[in-house]
């Protein structure tokens, strides 16, 4: 029977692990650049750990594990019976597979508190698990890349993570407009129109401004409950136009009234002018109020990334969450973090043909193997240029020179050795340049020098 993989779920050869890891190289080289540690999970959670944390759509799509044994020991025809797979279920699996990063971060923090210094600034590049239906651009399996920083109410914090943002997509080479709001600013919103209880839908419609026109919008606003008095006092914001400064200005005066709204306000000013003022930003930033980020989950600044140059939806995005510890029974632990989509970047870094060359060689040089004689001469400088830090290869077969250069040539190999008599008398190699064909005699140091 041919073999397959599971639906949902990839492999990755050579050439995309090297552009995979030149994704997550970058991130964590700034990351480690803002002081950030590395820390990983168990794949495996107790569904007590993840059960209820989602939602209950999140409950449907955890991937749960049989326990070990006999599973069904415990469970009584009657509930066989019954085929309530749910409460089966709960009696034949203690175990999952993590559905996110965020969870099983708030899980360690709570049993490693008194270890943790705070504030706790940690990222983790792990793979998760959902049983989602799989599509274009959707896996059952696939790469979260977070960081977050716990045990601190200062927007300094945001500040940084909008520096790590911008210096990660900086050094890709991805142009990106990074869009700011906060969760106070909507919930004042809400507040001043008389609609508190529509929050989510006022932002769902806005969110189709650009798509189906500001008509249109007001129309679903109605349909939605929303009366002609609330959705007059929404247009000054939904048409907000100008600077972020402007626009931090216009509707500071349209929450006059909400306490929690200008609290927003002054969170986002700070951010954006600390930003503007002290930081040497490349990317723009945007204030968006029709940005939400799962409403129900943050509590303050929320931010996205969306790239310039190619269509291509959120890249990065987070936010800051009051009480992410609260569910384990430790509350008041508040924390902002970021998370980076690696499978969407890898396909914008593809569209866009960003991928730097050397990023995707592996082997620098191969040795072309004539023989056990010229074997001899040659693994000691095999050994040298490997010390040196360049990656070699000494084919292991005398196989003809046709075939060891046409592995060269499969692999983009850029440079070959070769060793015969000639070059043996007079203690020398001859290095060829595969894409140009230019060959040189050298001696080892030469080679380094010329590699390096």
């Amino acid at each position: 029977m041919k073999p397959s993989i599971v639906k949902g779920t990839r492999d990755f050869g050579p050439v995309e692990m090297a552009k995979r890891n030149y994704i997550f190289n970058t991130i964590r080289q700034v990351y480690e650049l803002y002081g950030f540690q590395q820390i990983e999970t168990p794949a495996q959670e107790t569904l007590q750990t993840l059960m209820g944390k989602y939602g209950e759509e999140g409950d449907k799509l955890l991937f749960k594990i049989l326990n070990s044994g006999d599973y069904l020991s415990k469970v009584t025809d009657e509930q066989l019976a019954c085929r309530n797979t749910l409460r089966l279920a709960s009696c034949i699996c203690e175990k999952g597979l993590r559905y996110d990063l965020t969870v099983p971060f708030a899980r360690y923090v709570v049993m490693h508190r008194e270890e943790l210094q705070l504030p706790f600034k940690r990222y983790q590049v792990q793979p998760v698990w959902r049983a989602d239906r799989p599509q274009k651009g959707r896996y059952r399996e696939f790469y979260q890349f977070d960081g977050d920083v716990v045990g601190s109410d200062s927007l300094l914090n945001e500040v940084e993570l909008m520096q790590i943002v911008d210096t990660v997509f900086t050094r890709l080479g991805i142009r990106v407009q990074i869009k700011i709001n906060n969760r106070k600013i909507l919930t004042g919103i809400a507040e001043v129109i008389g609609a508190a209880d529509k929050i989510v839908d006022i932002t769902v419609a806005i969110d189709k401004l650009d798509k189906i026109g500001i008509d249109a919008v007001n129309d679903e606003l109605r349909s939605d409950g929303l009366t002609d008095e609330q959705i007059a006092k929404l247009q000054p914001i939904i048409l907000l136009e100008g600077t972020n400064e402007q626009k931090l200005d216009t509707i500071a005066e349209v929450l006059a009234s909400s306490e929690i709204g200008l609290k927003g306000v002054e969170e986002t000013r700070f951010i954006l002018s600390t930003l503007n003022g002290q930081c040497s930003m490349v990317n723009e930033f945007q204030l968006d109020l029709t940005l939400a980020r799962g409403l129900s989950y943050y509590t303050g600044s929320i931010f996205e990334v969306k790239a310039l140059d190619t269509p291509m939806g959120s890249i990065s995005g987070g936010g800051r969450y009051d009480n992410l510890t609260g569910i384990f029974g430790m509350p008041g632990l508040s924390g902002v973090g970021i998370s980076f989509g690696v499978d969407r970047i890898y396909d914008v870094l593809d569209a866009l043909d960003l991928y730097p060359k050397d990023s995707l060689q592996t082997t620098q040089v191969l040795f072309i193997n004539f023989g056990e004689k010229e074997t001899a001469y040659c693994l000691p400088a095999v050994a040298r240029l490997r010390q040196a830090g360049i990656r070699t290869e000494y084919y292991p077969d005398a196989a003809k020179m046709k075939k060891q250069m046409s592995y060269a040539n499969a692999k983009q190999i850029p440079f070959v050795v070769l060793a015969g008599e000639t070059e043996m008398a007079e203690g020398k190699f001859t290095l060829k340049d595969m894409n140009t064909g230019e060959q040189q005699m050298l001696t080892v140091e030469e080679i380094i020098n010329r590699l390096q």
